[in-house]
């Protein structure tokens, strides 16, 4: 990480949050405790991305933010701009909007990777977590996401399913290791809850209840997690699939690097330190409405957040932060 004194070069990694409008109400998510948007207001305009994609000297964009990506209009020529441009490219979906033939026009774009989030091996559990999502829909989906990528003989994109970890699932995941060998899925990744808002102010009091109930860093249901976590080990094992499981114990905080290394940036143009914040009221570096981004990544709020984030006084919004604490 560079020193404090310094100033960091422009990131090579941006992550942008293509559209706040989601079409499920997940329980884990801020989206559920949020008025809906709707998904042409919620869009990041193109003149927007396309300002930032000449500005800054990227190798690799990430689609994606608190909406659902595939509801954005301007999802495929952000694409075709990035894969024009040698940028690795990629994005997460919740793959209920996620039909064949737009499988087919993924596998096409040579979009680099394409993560999928999946919750549970089947509907009960799943679809008590992703309000609005039929299971058996976006296995068929997700089923036809691989089918795609072999009638095309593509190696791209790669296709990681994504398992937030809860009390309420973590005991399905042998079994979703082993239905998703099955489908051919090339990765599993597991990861706990993404923070425990203990700093956000009243309107966050909802999901902080959620992940106060929920999460497994907590020690509570320790034992039963290590449990699933075991059993989806040898399971991986045996199937050949990908597994990355998290730490269930903090090893302390710090060591963060992505406001040096890379930014995220909401669908209204607010500049936030990484993607793990959620919510754009709770800190923001800049509006790009205001200020370009490499003013806004060399201005002294920026600098006040480094120089706190690598201190024993880190910002309070990191405090809370699973990735901080090694535990995502």
């Amino acid at each position: 990480m560079p020193a404090l004194t310094e100033v960091p070069p422009l990131p090579a990694h941006l992550q942008l949050e293509v559209t706040s409008a989601c079409n499920l109400r997940c329980t884990m998510c801020l989206v559920r405790y949020r008025p809906p948007v709707n998904k042409l207001a919620g869009a990041m305009p193109p003149e927007l991305f396309h300002r930032l994609v000449d500005e800054l000297p990227l190798r690799q964009l990430t689609l994606q933010g608190l909406g659902e990506p595939l509801l954005s209009p301007y999802l495929p020529e952000m694409i075709a701009t990035a894969v024009g441009r040698g940028i690795r490219v990629g994005f997460n979906s919740n793959a209920t909007l996620l039909s064949r033939r737009r499988a087919d026009e993924l596998v096409a774009s040579r979009v680099d990777w394409l993560h999928v989030s999946l919750d549970g091996a089947g509907p009960a559990v799943y679809e008590a977590i992703r309000e609005g999502a039929s299971f058996g829909a976006v296995l068929g989906n997700l089923a036809g996401l691989v089918a795609a990528k072999r009638a095309a003989g593509s190696a791209t994109p790669w296709i990681r399913v994504v398992f937030v970890a809860m009390r309420d699932n973590v005991a399905e995941l042998p079994a979703l290791v082993r239905l998703l060998a099955g489908i051919g899925v090339n990765e599993l990744r597991v990861q706990n809850l993404s923070h425990s808002f203990d700093d956000a102010a009243a309107g966050y009091d909802e999901i902080r209840s959620f992940t106060a109930a929920q999460a497994l860093w907590t020690g509570a249901d320790q034992l039963a997690a290590r449990g699933a976590f075991a059993a989806a080990t040898d399971a991986a094992a045996d199937t050949g699939l990908r597994l990355r499981l998290p730490s269930l114990t903090g090893e302390g905080g710090g060591n963060c690097a992505w406001p040096w290394e890379a930014a995220y940036v909401t669908s209204a143009g607010v500049v936030q330190p990484c993607c793990m914040v959620m919510g754009d009221d709770r800190v923001s570096l800049g509006s790009l409405h205001e200020s370009s981004f490499t003013q806004i990544w060399h201005g002294a709020a920026y600098r006040d957040f480094r120089r706190r984030l690598d201190s024993a006084d880190p910002p309070d919004v990191c405090r809370g932060c699973s990735l901080y604490r090694h535990t995502f």
